[in-house]
């Protein structure tokens, strides 16, 4: 089983900044990317941000130059630096992943097909 599990949301003043964290756990061959989404109540969860294991990075335009992706291949783990936060940023941020598991038994393992995992998602309030 692979596991996502996410960390820095909270409350932030407009202009201030917060850093989510991801980090992926469990049987993994490879990740292929990992991004962060955001969803607000009623709307459709949107990209906000990924970077593939060659560290090539996309950004949706509400956030360029403001937000910035990263991520640290040997722990697993993808970072948000999101900075000039505003109101409009206020959502449940979610980590993605694309990742291929690995499955073992007593015959040896062997890499999964490739899919998508969820975080649980974490919250993102900009407010005075």
């Amino acid at each position: 089983q692979v596991q996502l599990v996410e960390s820095g949301g909270g409350l932030v003043q407009p202009r201030g900044s917060l850093r989510l964290s991801c980090a992926a756990s469990g049987s993994i061959f490879s990740i292929n990317a990992m991004g962060w989404y955001r969803q607000a109540p009623g709307q459709q969860r949107e990209l906000v941000a990924d970077i593939t294991s060659d560290g090539i990075t996309n950004y949706a335009d509400s956030v360029k130059g403001r937000f910035t992706i990263s991520e640290d291949n040997a722990k697993n783990t993808v970072y948000l630096q999101m900075n000039s936060l505003k109101p409009v940023d206020t959502d449940v941020y979610y980590c993605n992943a694309d990742i291929m598991g690995l499955n073992c038994s007593l015959y040896g393992c062997y890499p999964l097909q490739p899919r998508h995992y969820w975080g649980q998602g974490t919250q993102v309030t900009v407010s005075s």
